[in-house]
C-alpha cells in the first residue's frame, strides 16, 4: 500500500468545469484517495460540499487549493511519484505493478489542455484506453486496479447514512436515527 495517495486536478475552470470536477473528487474520496488537490480556480464551495458528503458518508478527503506545475514540481523533487493520467501513455494494468508504492502517490488529472511539462515532470504517463473518454472513468478505473476490487466496494466506519441497492431502488439507513 502506498504511503499516501492524492488526487491532483490541473487547470480547473469554476465557471466551466465544477460537475467533472466534483465527480473527480468523489470517485477519489469513494475509492481511496486521502487527498484531492485543486489547480486552477478556488472554489471554496466546491470543497465545502466535499466536507459534507465525506460528514454524511465517511471517509476522510483532505482538500487543498495548490499551485499546478509548482506544486506537481515538488512533489516529484521531494521524492514522491507522479502518474498522470492520459491517453497517450503505458496502458494502465501495465504500469501500475512498475510504480512505487513506498513514497506519496500523486495522480495527476488533466483539464481543458495539459501543459507539455506535466508529460516531463511525471515519472509515469499512464492510458486508460486509447480513445476519449471521461477523465473520471480514467480515474475510477485506475483507483480500482491501484486498491483492487474492494475499491468500489469501500465502506467508512464514520458513516451517517448508508444507501443500499435493492432492486428496483434503495433503502437509506441514517445511522444517527435512532427509530431504526
Amino acid at each position: 500500500m502506498s504511503e499516501r495517495l492524492d488526487v491532483l486536478r490541473l487547470g480547473y475552470r469554476k465557471g466551466r468545469d465544477p460537475r467533472i470536477t466534483t465527480h473527480l473528487a468523489l470517485v477519489a474520496r469513494a475509492m481511496g484517495a486521502d487527498g484531492f488537490l485543486l489547480a486552477g480556480d478556488e472554489d471554496k464551495e466546491m470543497f465545502d460540499n466535499l466536507n459534507s458528503v465525506s460528514d454524511r458518508f465517511g471517509g476522510q478527503l483532505d482538500t487543498n487549493h495548490v499551485g499546478g506545475l509548482s506544486h506537481l514540481r515538488k512533489h516529484v523533487e521531494s521524492g514522491g511519484v507522479a502518474v498522470h493520467l492520459t491517453m497517450y501513455g503505458e496502458p494502465f494494468r501495465k504500469a501500475i505493478p512498475k510504480i512505487r508504492r513506498d513514497r506519496p502517490v500523486l495522480i495527476v488529472v488533466g483539464g481543458a489542455k495539459v501543459p507539455g511539462d506535466v508529460y516531463k515532470i511525471c515519472q509515469y504517463n499512464v492510458a486508460v484506453g486509447n480513445q476519449p473518454h471521461s477523465e473520471v472513468a480514467a480515474l475510477a478505473l485506475f483507483m480500482d486496479a491501484w486498491f483492487g476490487e474492494s475499491a468500489s466496494e469501500r465502506e467508512f466506519d464514520d458513516a451517517r447514512l448508508i444507501i443500499e441497492g435493492v432492486n428496483g431502488g434503495k433503502l437509506v439507513h441514517d445511522l444517527e436515527d435512532d427509530s431504526e
